[in-house]
């Protein structure tokens, strides 16, 4: 082995040597940082853990004769992304602070990063400018190279130990969405219930005016207009959240998630609209290949008027030469054209066979509101027991959990019979929703109904496009049908309020000497033997719910 040069001039050959000296060097007062952090901002707001972080980095501080330069974190932020600001703006003052910072004082390696390679990629770079991070309570020295092994373990742990935590938390996400319960903030229009045993949505006010949205959008009306339509009434838009809503499933009583791989489930919060209002919005629904119902003042029973024969929806188009406007249903082996001129006049006369005479306004007014209050009270021994049913639920469902905690009931027993009764319950509460539904001033929607019932010609003739539409879709929901043969309108559905005020009114035309009860056995609601076609009790008010919506429709005409 050769000997080291000792001698004068040996310390001279010195000077030549290459590579760094190992002999000591007192480097005096070394500089540090000190990064706290949270991963939530409940723990922030009760000061969970960062103050007791930050104690024992400066007594490890103090300790080792470090000079603290700087304080940063000191709030949440999550370890499982490096695009943190406090982070960034830590890493950004060691690298150009003109006091050499030595080291990166933090409580433990996963207060640093939870990110594994991307926290072993910053370490590494950071020691490369002489900067060593340093868990007070994982004291490393990472000038070795077991050492830096052994923070890069660490680092690697943190981000399973993360990802782990992340798996179970999106499990846990995922089985509540296949519940049909909600996660994220409540849609707009909708309204989480505070307090509740489980997980309640309701409609709130917004609600009701995005399912006006739903139906202008229906109804052909440009997002331009529905923007404009809903700022006075309180609901100012942006059109990508508006067209964000109109393609949300959520309104019309389902749920789609990212989490839910492409499934669609039924959600457990009421539906805002039905599904075909819903496909109509978004012009899915099935139109043979004709283009989406487009704003035309002079066609307005476009796409709403269907073929008798095959179900095939009418379009429009304007004779330029004649200045003439007509509908047309044109398909192989199908052609049918008419004049809007006659169809309009054919329209007119079918809303003049449900128009009532003014004098029988006030007469009607007076039995139906008596009709409606008969059926409100009659509801009230349903809803008592229903409130029964749900007490004996709630009794029987703490006796199953006494009997788990007791042990005479297994895990497996207890999990099957409280799912069970949740099902129960939840039917429960379902009908006592539909119990419950109210309208706030019944007395002034009958009277609008029966003075719309009065004007129905004059009010479809009077209105724009919009208009037009909005009333046909209130007295005939699924549209029309138009028999070629006969040259007349087929109507598969009719508004439930509207029919029977006809029918009423054509029971009093009849029978003028006829005087209404305040007897629910003898209910003006019931037409007499001789009016065509009859109409039971039961078709003119089934529900207290059934004609709550039945109102709300006819209501909407005029919004």
């Amino acid at each position: 082995m050769a000997k080291l040069i000792n001698s004068h001039q040996g310390e001279l050959l010195n000077q030549f040597a290459k590579g760094k000296s190992t002999a000591h060097v007192d480097l005096g007062i070394q500089n540090c940082v000190i990064y706290t952090r949270v991963s939530s901002k409940e723990q922030m707001d009760t000061n969970q853990s960062l103050e007791w972080q930050k104690k024992y980095c400066i007594e490890y501080a103090l300790k080792h004769n470090l000079q603290i330069n700087g304080y940063f974190g000191g709030t949440y932020e999550s370890a499982k992304s490096d695009e943190r600001q406090e982070f960034n703006r830590m890493l950004k003052f060691v690298k150009a602070s003109k006091e050499k910072i030595s080291f990166i004082l933090v409580y433990s390696l996963d207060r640093f990063s939870r990110t594994g390679d991307s926290a072993i990629y910053i370490a590494g770079e950071l020691k490369k400018i002489g900067i060593a991070i340093m868990a007070v309570t994982q004291p490393i020295d990472t000038n070795s190279h077991a050492g830096a092994l052994q923070q890069n373990i660490q680092f690697i742990f943190s981000k399973y130990d993360n990802d782990l935590r992340r798996q179970k938390t999106v499990d846990g996400m995922r089985e509540k969405l296949l519940r049909g319960e909600w996660i994220g903030p409540a849609p707009t229009g909708y309204t989480f219930l505070k307090g509740q045993a489980t997980q309640t949505i309701v409609i709130n006010e917004k609600g009701e005016l995005i399912k006006q949205a739903f139906e202008w959008r229906a109804n052909g009306m440009t997002y331009e207009q529905i923007i404009g339509k809903l700022a006075p009434l309180g609901l100012k838009l942006p059109k990508q959240t508006l067209t964000d809503i109109f393609r949300n499933i959520f309104y019309c009583g389902y749920i789609s998630h990212n989490l839910l791989n492409g499934e669609v489930i039924q959600g457990k919060h009421p539906a805002l609209i039905d599904e075909d209002l819903f496909l109509r919005a978004n012009q899915l629904k099935k139109t043979d290949g004709f283009k989406s119902n487009k704003a035309n003042d002079n066609l307005p029973l476009k796409v709403f008027l269907r073929d008798g024969e095959s179900g095939i929806p009418f379009t429009g188009y304007v004779s330029k030469k004649r200045g003439l406007y007509y509908y047309k249903v044109n398909k192989p082996g199908i052609r049918i054209n008419r004049s809007a001129k006659s169809m309009h006049m054919k329209f007119k006369e079918l809303l003049s066979s449900y128009t009532i005479n003014p004098k029988y306004i006030a007469p009607l007014e007076k039995q139906l509101l008596y009709t409606w209050e008969n059926l409100s009270e009659s509801h009230s021994g349903e809803k008592k027991a229903l409130s029964l049913k749900l007490k004996e639920l709630e009794e029987e469902f703490y006796a199953l959990r006494k009997r788990h905690a007791l042990g005479t009931v297994d895990l497996a027993i207890y999990h099957e019979f409280s799912a069970e009764i949740s099902q129960r319950k939840e039917a429960l509460l379902r009908e006592q929703e539909k119990l419950d539904q109210r309208i706030s001033n019944p007395k002034e929607l009958i009277r609008f109904a029966c003075q719309l019932s009065a004007n129905l010609s004059i009010t479809w003739d009077s209105g724009d496009f919009y208009q037009k539409q909005k009333l046909q879709n209130t007295l005939f929901p699924e549209g029309l049908a138009y028999d070629a043969h006969l040259n007349n309108y087929r109507t598969p559905k009719v508004n439930a309020v509207i029919s029977c005020i006809a029918l009423l009114a054509k029971s009093l035309e009849k029978n003028k000497s006829r005087t209404f009860q305040k007897n629910p056995e003898k209910s003006g609601s019931v037409p007499g033997a001789g009016v065509e076609p009859a109409c039971p009790k039961t078709q003119v008010f089934e529900t207290s719910a059934s004609t709550n919506s039945a109102i709300r429709a006819t209501i909407g005409v005029q919004k």
